[in-house]
C-alpha cells in the first residue's frame, strides 16, 4: 500500500509551556499532511470546488497520543488509505520520530456538495486515488 509523508519541524509555537506538543495541535500536523498528499496526487481542491462543486469534510477522527513530541524535533506525518467508498475516504495517518509512532489517526473523509450533503466523489478523483493507491 502506498504512503504519503509530510515533514514537519515541531516550532516554540506548537508547545505548551513544558515544550510538549499541544495536543491539538497534531490534529493540524495530520491536515497539512492530507492537504499535501491530495496536492501531489494533482488535484486542485479549489478547482474541484469551482468545477465539480465537491468538498472534503472530517466526518469522525479517532485518535491515539502515544508518546509526546517536543520542541524542535523532526517528524513525518505519515497518510495511507484505508478504504475509499463513493462518497467517503478512511484515511489511516501517523505522526512519527525517527520512525516511532507518536499519535496515530484514523480520518473518514466525506464529500459534499455545495448545499452540504453528501455527494459522489468525483471520478477523476476516485482515479487519482486508484492510481496512487499502487503507486509504490
Amino acid at each position: 500500500m502506498a504512503r504519503h509523508i509530510f515533514p514537519v519541524r515541531v516550532y516554540y509555537e506548537d508547545t505548551d509551556l513544558a515544550g510538549i506538543v499541544y495536543y491539538a495541535n497534531y490534529l493540524k500536523f495530520i491536515e497539512r499532511g492530507r492537504s499535501e498528499w491530495v496536492r501531489e496526487m494533482g488535484i486542485d481542491q479549489v478547482a474541484m470546488k469551482r468545477d465539480a462543486g465537491v468538498v472534503f469534510a472530517v466526518r469522525r477522527v479517532e485518535a491515539d497520543y502515544l508518546q509526546p513530541a517536543k520542541f524542535d524535533d523532526q517528524l513525518d506525518v505519515s497518510t495511507t488509505i484505508s478504504t475509499v467508498s463513493a462518497a467517503r475516504i478512511v484515511l489511516d495517518q501517523m505522526v512519527l520520530r525517527d520512525d516511532a509512532a507518536l499519535f496515530t489517526a484514523q480520518v473518514t473523509l466525506v464529500a459534499l456538495d455545495a448545499q452540504g450533503r453528501p455527494t459522489r466523489l468525483p471520478a477523476e478523483f476516485r482515479r487519482k486515488i486508484a492510481d496512487f493507491d499502487t503507486s509504490l
